[in-house]
């Protein structure tokens, strides 16, 4: 017979990339036709600890070449012996194509993290209302955020509102169907652009609008507000929100777009060109593999320059956060503000990253 208020068992530690960075893949769920979920351990008994909402950044070796991406854990914290990635493949996407077409159970992956402030635990909303918005691979923070609220019978009210190409592109519709059926205090609305082949669509259909928020969410302005998606929907979202008067103190948006500068890094970018004072000394910036050179004053981050010179570079963030620009510098001096997205180990080891690396003489990348 079981004792009321027994102690938890002991001897469980938590995950600690500073010790052991290598995650075991343990299974690979299809979730859609493009979308895989992947499913990670440690290699010693050990529990994860994050905040619904945080990301991983993963080291990949694709031919030849190491790469950094982000990307955010769909798992709820409060299954902590495993956490997972769910992954859309993107057309020429070197990495989610080697994921959907390679990457097996019983394969290994190198991470770090976990990190990133666009959680609810977080941001927490005064009223318990919270205003969940995706857009295609957008939904995995929002699925972390509405597993934990599930799986731990919080008192939230939670509004999930996804938008897909078709019906057949809805990650995690079932899972979803399941959990607001069975707690009346998560909704679920979806919005398909179109019909998919012998499936046909009758609920919002479209492009997001304010009608179709106020029918899902007619009660928006009160609640904290999550928006996850590509930059264009995105943007559109938060030009609703802000037109319908929602005070913007309350909404919260992330993307990991590894193609286009995200409008947060394009305004850096410009503030730092506006504001760059004349007599900065301007340094020789050098990625060798590319023979590229920029040039860059002083007072900008290195990927800023690059990103003005053309150069298109792996990044995400912006801020030191993520590591996914991470760099191995061959030759040169910079200054480095960051935010944790390396370690002191691999700094010694001579890599940085660009995003908060400022130069403080000629600099010499092995990009």
């Amino acid at each position: 017979m079981d004792t009321p208020n027994a102690p938890m068992p002991t001897g469980f530690h938590h995950w600690d990339p500073e010790e052991d960075d290598v995650l075991v893949c343990r299974a690979v769920r299809e979730e859609t036709a493009d979308v895989k979920t992947f499913v990670f351990a440690p290699r010693t008994r050990r529990q994860f600890v994050f905040d619904p909402g945080q990301f991983l950044t993963f080291e990949f070796e694709i031919d030849g070449e190491t790469i950094y991406r982000c990307y955010t854990i769909s798992a709820s914290p409060t299954r902590p012996d495993t956490c997972a990635i769910t992954v859309k493949r993107v057309p020429n996407g070197p990495v989610s194509n080697w994921l959907h077409d390679h990457f097996k159970p019983g394969m290994s992956l190198k991470a770090t993290g976990p990190m990133g402030e666009f959680s609810w635990a977080r941001h927490g909303s005064a009223t318990g209302k919270y205003l969940l918005i995706s857009g295609g691979s957008g939904v995995t923070p929002m699925m972390s955020m509405t597993r934990s609220a599930y799986d731990l019978a919080e008192i939230r009210n939670v509004v999930f509102l996804h938008a897909a190409r078709t019906p057949a592109d809805i990650v995690f519709e079932d899972e979803l169907a399941v959990m607001s059926r069975r707690n009346r205090s998560i909704r679920v609305a979806h919005i398909c652009e179109a019909d998919a082949p012998g499936h046909g669509w009758t609920g919002f259909r479209g492009r997001l609008t304010l009608g179709m928020l106020e029918a899902a969410a007619p009660d928006f302005r009160e609640r904290e507000v999550f928006v996850c998606g590509p930059v264009p929907f995105m943007s559109a979202v938060r030009a609703i929100l802000k037109e319908a008067g929602l005070d913007m103190s309350r909404y919260h948006e992330e993307s990991f777009n590894f193609e286009d500068l995200s409008a947060g890094a394009q305004a850096e970018v410009q503030t730092a060109t506006d504001e760059m004072a004349p007599a900065a000394r301007t340094f020789r910036i050098e990625f060798a593999r590319t023979k590229r050179v920029v040039e860059c004053p002083e007072d900008m981050p290195i990927l800023e320059a690059a990103r003005r010179a053309g150069l298109r570079l792996p990044s995400s963030c912006t801020k030191g956060l993520c590591g996914t620009c991470k760099s191995k510098k061959v030759s040169g001096d910079v200054e480095m503000n960051h935010q944790g997205g390396i370690r002191q180990r691999e700094i010694d080891a001579g890599q940085i990253l660009i995003c908060c690396a400022r130069p403080r003489s000629d600099v010499v990348i092995e990009r």
